[in-house]
Protein backbone atom coordinates (compact mmCIF):
# COMPACT_ATOMS: atom_id res chain seq x y z
CA UNK A 1 0.00 0.00 0.00
CA UNK A 2 1.45 3.20 -1.12
CA UNK A 3 1.25 5.94 1.61
CA UNK A 4 2.07 8.68 -0.95
CA UNK A 5 -0.44 11.71 -0.52
CA UNK A 6 -2.11 10.85 -4.38
CA UNK A 7 -4.41 14.01 -4.49
CA UNK A 8 -2.21 16.17 -3.75
CA UNK A 9 -0.02 14.75 -6.52
CA UNK A 10 -2.78 14.25 -8.82
CA UNK A 11 -3.05 18.55 -8.01
CA UNK A 12 0.18 19.74 -8.45
CA UNK A 13 0.75 17.36 -11.62
CA UNK A 14 -2.98 16.36 -13.48
CA UNK A 15 -2.41 13.97 -16.46
CA UNK A 16 1.34 13.86 -16.29
CA UNK A 17 0.63 11.70 -13.18
CA UNK A 18 1.02 7.96 -14.43
CA UNK A 19 -0.41 5.70 -11.23
CA UNK A 20 0.85 2.24 -10.60
CA UNK A 21 3.05 2.34 -13.79
CA UNK A 22 4.75 -0.67 -14.65
CA UNK A 23 8.25 -0.61 -14.55
CA UNK A 24 9.72 -3.25 -16.27
CA UNK A 25 9.14 -1.94 -19.70
CA UNK A 26 11.50 0.95 -18.86
CA UNK A 27 14.67 -1.17 -17.57
CA UNK A 28 17.09 -2.67 -19.78
CA UNK A 29 16.77 -5.77 -18.44
CA UNK A 30 12.73 -5.54 -18.73
CA UNK A 31 12.34 -6.70 -15.25
CA UNK A 32 10.36 -5.24 -12.43
CA UNK A 33 7.08 -4.68 -10.95
CA UNK A 34 4.62 -1.03 -10.87
CA UNK A 35 6.05 2.18 -9.27
CA UNK A 36 3.24 3.88 -7.13
CA UNK A 37 3.22 6.90 -9.28
CA UNK A 38 5.52 7.43 -12.53
CA UNK A 39 6.42 11.30 -14.50
CA UNK A 40 8.20 11.82 -17.07
CA UNK A 41 10.77 14.73 -17.13
CA UNK A 42 11.85 16.21 -20.78
CA UNK A 43 14.49 19.11 -19.36
CA UNK A 44 16.72 20.13 -16.90
CA UNK A 45 14.79 22.70 -15.96
CA UNK A 46 11.63 20.42 -15.69
CA UNK A 47 13.60 18.34 -13.60
CA UNK A 48 14.43 21.13 -11.12
CA UNK A 49 10.83 21.73 -10.72
CA UNK A 50 9.66 18.89 -10.70
CA UNK A 51 12.53 17.36 -7.82
CA UNK A 52 11.78 21.12 -6.00
CA UNK A 53 8.17 20.21 -5.51
CA UNK A 54 8.19 16.68 -4.51
CA UNK A 55 10.80 17.95 -1.62
CA UNK A 56 8.76 20.00 -0.35
CA UNK A 57 5.56 17.85 -0.36
CA UNK A 58 8.01 15.10 1.55
CA UNK A 59 7.37 12.23 -0.90
CA UNK A 60 10.16 9.97 -1.81
CA UNK A 61 11.36 9.59 -5.36
CA UNK A 62 13.46 7.59 -7.53
CA UNK A 63 15.23 8.96 -10.72
CA UNK A 64 15.41 6.47 -13.97
CA UNK A 65 17.06 7.21 -17.05
CA UNK A 66 17.87 4.72 -19.70
CA UNK A 67 16.92 1.98 -17.28
CA UNK A 68 20.39 -0.15 -17.29
CA UNK A 69 22.22 -0.78 -13.80
CA UNK A 70 19.03 -1.24 -12.17
CA UNK A 71 16.88 -4.22 -11.10
CA UNK A 72 13.62 -2.87 -9.72
CA UNK A 73 11.98 -5.64 -7.50
CA UNK A 74 9.01 -7.37 -8.70
CA UNK A 75 6.84 -5.53 -5.32
CA UNK A 76 7.80 -2.61 -7.44
CA UNK A 77 8.64 0.69 -6.03
CA UNK A 78 6.95 2.86 -3.46
CA UNK A 79 7.10 6.34 -4.13
CA UNK A 80 7.37 8.47 -7.05
CA UNK A 81 9.89 7.58 -10.05
CA UNK A 82 11.30 10.56 -12.29
CA UNK A 83 11.62 9.37 -15.81
CA UNK A 84 14.44 11.48 -16.98
CA UNK A 85 14.09 12.35 -20.58
CA UNK A 86 16.43 15.30 -20.10
CA UNK A 87 18.56 14.98 -23.14
CA UNK A 88 19.35 18.56 -24.47
CA UNK A 89 22.65 18.35 -26.15
CA UNK A 90 25.17 21.58 -26.87
CA UNK A 91 28.25 21.36 -28.63
CA UNK A 92 30.99 24.15 -27.53
CA UNK A 93 33.76 23.56 -30.60
CA UNK A 94 34.81 26.90 -30.15
CA UNK A 95 35.54 26.32 -26.34
CA UNK A 96 39.83 26.13 -25.52
CA UNK A 97 39.58 23.45 -25.07
CA UNK A 98 36.22 22.27 -26.63
CA UNK A 99 33.78 20.54 -24.73
CA UNK A 100 30.07 19.54 -24.82
CA UNK A 101 27.57 19.75 -22.14
CA UNK A 102 24.39 17.30 -22.01
CA UNK A 103 21.77 17.13 -19.85
CA UNK A 104 21.47 14.91 -17.48
CA UNK A 105 19.02 12.37 -19.41
CA UNK A 106 21.09 11.68 -22.31
CA UNK A 107 22.26 8.49 -23.39
CA UNK A 108 26.48 9.00 -22.57
CA UNK A 109 27.49 5.60 -25.33
CA UNK A 110 25.45 8.38 -27.79
CA UNK A 111 26.85 11.63 -26.70
CA UNK A 112 30.70 9.84 -27.03
CA UNK A 113 29.65 8.76 -30.99
CA UNK A 114 27.98 12.15 -31.50
CA UNK A 115 31.16 13.78 -30.43
CA UNK A 116 33.35 11.43 -32.75
CA UNK A 117 31.07 12.42 -35.32
CA UNK A 118 32.52 16.56 -34.72
CA UNK A 119 35.95 14.95 -35.10
CA UNK A 120 36.22 15.52 -31.05
CA UNK A 121 38.10 13.41 -29.24
CA UNK A 122 38.33 12.16 -25.58
CA UNK A 123 34.78 10.35 -24.75
CA UNK A 124 35.74 7.55 -27.33
CA UNK A 125 35.89 5.27 -24.06
CA UNK A 126 32.74 6.11 -23.24
CA UNK A 127 31.19 4.74 -26.76
CA UNK A 128 29.38 1.21 -25.28
CA UNK A 129 28.55 2.67 -22.28
CA UNK A 130 24.64 2.19 -22.06
CA UNK A 131 23.25 4.23 -18.73
CA UNK A 132 22.91 8.24 -18.91
CA UNK A 133 24.90 11.03 -18.27
CA UNK A 134 23.44 11.98 -14.75
CA UNK A 135 24.14 8.62 -13.81
CA UNK A 136 27.21 8.03 -15.19
CA UNK A 137 28.18 10.92 -12.99
CA UNK A 138 26.54 9.56 -10.28
CA UNK A 139 28.52 6.35 -10.17
CA UNK A 140 31.71 7.51 -11.94
CA UNK A 141 31.34 5.36 -14.71
CA UNK A 142 34.28 4.13 -17.06
CA UNK A 143 35.92 1.59 -19.04
CA UNK A 144 38.86 1.36 -21.07
CA UNK A 145 41.37 3.42 -18.76
CA UNK A 146 38.53 6.52 -19.09
CA UNK A 147 35.93 7.55 -16.47
CA UNK A 148 34.13 10.52 -15.71
CA UNK A 149 36.20 12.17 -12.70
CA UNK A 150 39.07 12.45 -15.74
CA UNK A 151 36.44 13.65 -18.47
CA UNK A 152 34.08 16.65 -16.26
CA UNK A 153 34.72 19.97 -16.47
CA UNK A 154 31.69 21.01 -14.08
CA UNK A 155 28.22 19.76 -13.37
CA UNK A 156 24.84 21.25 -12.59
CA UNK A 157 23.60 20.08 -9.35
CA UNK A 158 20.18 20.39 -7.54
CA UNK A 159 20.60 20.14 -3.91
CA UNK A 160 17.82 19.41 -1.30
CA UNK A 161 19.40 21.85 1.02
CA UNK A 162 21.87 24.32 -0.90
CA UNK A 163 19.58 24.81 -3.99
CA UNK A 164 21.17 24.75 -7.73
CA UNK A 165 24.89 24.68 -7.52
CA UNK A 166 27.80 24.22 -10.45
CA UNK A 167 30.50 21.48 -9.51
CA UNK A 168 33.52 21.19 -9.87
CA UNK A 169 35.10 17.61 -10.33
CA UNK A 170 36.86 17.71 -6.66
CA UNK A 171 33.14 18.41 -5.24
CA UNK A 172 32.05 15.26 -5.79
CA UNK A 173 35.06 13.46 -4.05
CA UNK A 174 34.98 10.37 -6.78
CA UNK A 175 36.10 6.99 -6.37
CA UNK A 176 36.28 4.03 -8.05
CA UNK A 177 32.36 3.33 -9.38
CA UNK A 178 30.82 6.06 -7.16
CA UNK A 179 31.29 9.77 -5.33
CA UNK A 180 29.68 11.47 -2.67
CA UNK A 181 26.28 12.00 -5.03
CA UNK A 182 26.25 8.05 -4.39
CA UNK A 183 25.76 8.29 -0.41
CA UNK A 184 23.13 11.43 -1.33
CA UNK A 185 20.51 9.45 -2.73
CA UNK A 186 17.26 11.64 -2.97
CA UNK A 187 18.94 14.82 -1.43
CA UNK A 188 20.72 15.50 -4.87
CA UNK A 189 20.11 15.09 -7.98
CA UNK A 190 22.58 16.23 -11.47
CA UNK A 191 20.86 18.09 -13.81
CA UNK A 192 23.39 18.09 -16.37
CA UNK A 193 27.22 18.19 -16.87
CA UNK A 194 30.05 19.65 -18.99
CA UNK A 195 32.83 17.54 -20.61
CA UNK A 196 36.77 17.90 -21.84
CA UNK A 197 37.08 17.31 -25.36
CA UNK A 198 39.95 18.11 -28.08
CA UNK A 199 40.40 18.54 -31.54
CA UNK A 200 41.83 15.31 -33.41
CA UNK A 201 41.97 13.72 -36.53
CA UNK A 202 38.88 11.79 -37.92
CA UNK A 203 40.69 8.36 -38.26
CA UNK A 204 42.54 8.15 -34.91
CA UNK A 205 39.48 9.32 -33.41
CA UNK A 206 36.99 6.71 -35.30
CA UNK A 207 39.05 3.90 -35.23
CA UNK A 208 39.77 3.97 -30.93
CA UNK A 209 35.85 4.25 -30.86
CA UNK A 210 35.36 0.87 -33.17
CA UNK A 211 37.87 -0.50 -31.53
CA UNK A 212 36.24 -0.23 -28.33
CA UNK A 213 33.07 -0.88 -29.55
CA UNK A 214 34.46 -4.03 -30.92
CA UNK A 215 35.56 -5.06 -27.77
CA UNK A 216 32.41 -4.42 -25.74
CA UNK A 217 30.54 -6.82 -28.72
CA UNK A 218 33.75 -9.55 -28.44
CA UNK A 219 33.49 -9.24 -24.25
CA UNK A 220 29.78 -8.60 -23.18
CA UNK A 221 26.73 -10.87 -24.09
CA UNK A 222 24.01 -9.66 -25.67
CA UNK A 223 20.18 -9.79 -24.30
CA UNK A 224 18.73 -8.08 -21.48
CA UNK A 225 20.86 -7.22 -18.78
CA UNK A 226 21.87 -4.59 -16.16
CA UNK A 227 25.23 -4.29 -17.68
CA UNK A 228 28.18 -5.03 -14.97
CA UNK A 229 26.50 -6.92 -11.59
CA UNK A 230 29.27 -6.28 -9.24
CA UNK A 231 31.76 -4.15 -9.12
CA UNK A 232 35.46 -5.34 -9.60
CA UNK A 233 37.47 -6.25 -6.50
CA UNK A 234 41.07 -4.21 -5.87
CA UNK A 235 43.63 -5.83 -8.35
CA UNK A 236 40.90 -8.58 -9.51
CA UNK A 237 37.46 -9.19 -11.73
CA UNK A 238 34.12 -9.79 -10.80
CA UNK A 239 33.65 -12.08 -13.36
CA UNK A 240 36.95 -13.76 -13.06
CA UNK A 241 35.96 -14.72 -9.51
CA UNK A 242 32.19 -15.75 -10.32
CA UNK A 243 33.67 -17.27 -13.14
CA UNK A 244 36.42 -19.47 -10.98
CA UNK A 245 33.59 -20.07 -8.35
CA UNK A 246 31.80 -22.50 -11.14
CA UNK A 247 28.99 -20.38 -11.69
CA UNK A 248 29.16 -19.70 -14.88
CA UNK A 249 25.60 -20.44 -16.95
CA UNK A 250 24.18 -21.16 -13.82
CA UNK A 251 20.19 -20.32 -13.54
CA UNK A 252 17.55 -19.10 -11.66
CA UNK A 253 13.93 -19.59 -13.67
CA UNK A 254 14.57 -18.01 -16.77
CA UNK A 255 17.76 -15.03 -15.32
CA UNK A 256 20.97 -16.76 -16.10
CA UNK A 257 24.59 -16.13 -15.01
CA UNK A 258 26.24 -15.36 -18.65
CA UNK A 259 27.94 -18.15 -20.04
CA UNK A 260 30.30 -15.25 -21.92
CA UNK A 261 31.24 -13.28 -18.87
CA UNK A 262 30.20 -14.05 -15.56
CA UNK A 263 29.48 -10.46 -14.26
CA UNK A 264 26.66 -10.24 -16.62
CA UNK A 265 23.28 -12.11 -15.46
CA UNK A 266 20.64 -12.05 -18.43
CA UNK A 267 17.09 -12.18 -18.51
CA UNK A 268 16.03 -15.05 -21.24
CA UNK A 269 12.57 -13.31 -21.29
CA UNK A 270 10.08 -13.98 -18.28
CA UNK A 271 12.62 -13.66 -15.36
CA UNK A 272 11.87 -12.10 -12.32
CA UNK A 273 13.35 -9.66 -10.27
CA UNK A 274 13.86 -12.21 -7.15
CA UNK A 275 15.09 -14.89 -10.24
CA UNK A 276 17.75 -12.31 -10.54
CA UNK A 277 18.23 -11.57 -6.70
CA UNK A 278 19.05 -14.91 -5.82
CA UNK A 279 21.42 -15.29 -8.51
CA UNK A 280 23.67 -12.20 -6.91
CA UNK A 281 23.08 -14.10 -3.60
CA UNK A 282 24.43 -17.00 -4.78
CA UNK A 283 27.45 -15.34 -6.68
CA UNK A 284 28.30 -13.41 -3.50
CA UNK A 285 27.73 -16.11 -0.86
CA UNK A 286 30.21 -18.41 -3.48
CA UNK A 287 32.91 -15.67 -4.19
CA UNK A 288 33.29 -15.22 -0.24
CA UNK A 289 33.42 -19.07 0.98
CA UNK A 290 35.98 -19.81 -2.12
CA UNK A 291 37.98 -16.83 -2.24
CA UNK A 292 37.15 -14.67 0.88
CA UNK A 293 36.07 -11.45 -1.54
CA UNK A 294 32.72 -9.64 -0.88
CA UNK A 295 31.44 -8.66 -3.85
CA UNK A 296 30.10 -5.21 -4.12
CA UNK A 297 27.03 -4.50 -6.21
CA UNK A 298 27.64 -1.74 -9.09
CA UNK A 299 23.89 -1.80 -9.64
CA UNK A 300 21.20 -0.53 -7.70
CA UNK A 301 18.23 -2.28 -5.85
CA UNK A 302 14.98 -0.25 -6.79
CA UNK A 303 12.28 -0.98 -4.54
CA UNK A 304 11.82 -3.92 -1.33
CA UNK A 305 13.53 -7.06 -0.73
CA UNK A 306 13.05 -10.47 0.46
CA UNK A 307 15.17 -10.59 3.52
CA UNK A 308 17.90 -12.97 2.10
CA UNK A 309 21.29 -12.86 2.98
CA UNK A 310 24.76 -13.65 1.75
Amino acid sequence: MTSLPMERLRKEFGDRLMENEPLAKYTSARIGGPADALLIVQSADDLAQVVTELWAMDVPFKIMGGGSNILVSDAGVRGVVLLNKARKVVFNQEDVPPTVTAESGSNFGALARQAAQKDLSGLEWAAGIPGTVGGAVVGNAGAHGGDISSSLVMADILQRDNGRQNWTPDQFVFRYRGSILKEKVGSAVVLSATFQLSHGEPEAINKKLEDFLVYRRRTQPPGASMGSMFKNPPDDHAGRLIDAAGLKGTRSGEAEISDVHANFFINHGGASAQDVYALICQAQRAVLEKFGVDLELEIELFGEWAAETH
